[in-house]
């Protein structure tokens, strides 16, 4: 639920850390931000859905070398998980808003929302792209 407290044994993020996210959220010229992780194959999945769409985006991967020194991975996943109440990535926000994790944005592709949310924020992409968002998750979730 977001929102949700922490449990008093995570330490919070440095004020550096913060100030970097707040930055990220607040950046109108790339409203589409993904916390992901380079292995994750629900990341892939959104990143499939992104390309077929033409929709730009900005990843952050919390696992990738520039966010290990100093945990800073860590620290931004528990600064999400504090703001959203969540703690699984990918997680993705739209022009600052969160909009949640794979199957959240799956369903808002496949409802239309996604668009509208990018639509409002500015933001160009092929709107005549037909997918299937939930075909591009995982083979193993979709056993033949």
């Amino acid at each position: 639920m977001p929102g949700a407290a922490l449990p008093v044994d995570v330490p919070a993020a440095s004020a550096e850390v913060e100030a970097f996210v707040a930055q990220l959220l607040a950046d109108r010229t790339q409203p589409l931000v993904l916390f992901a992780l380079e292995w994750c194959e629900f990341c892939w999945s959104l990143r499939k859905l992104f390309a077929k769409a033409g929709i730009p985006y900005r990843s952050i991967d919390l696992d990738s070398t520039a966010f290990q020194r100093d945990d800073r991975g860590g620290q931004i996943r528990k600064l999400l998980r504090a703001k959203t109440g969540a703690a699984t990535i990918p997680q993705v926000f739209v022009a600052g808003e969160w909009l949640g994790g794979c199957t959240d944005t799956l369903d808002a592709f496949k409802s239309g929302k996604l668009q509208a949310q990018l639509t409002a924020a500015g933001v160009r992409f092929d709107d005549k792209a037909e997918i299937e968002p939930h075909a591009l998750l995982p083979g193993w979730i979709h056993p033949r």
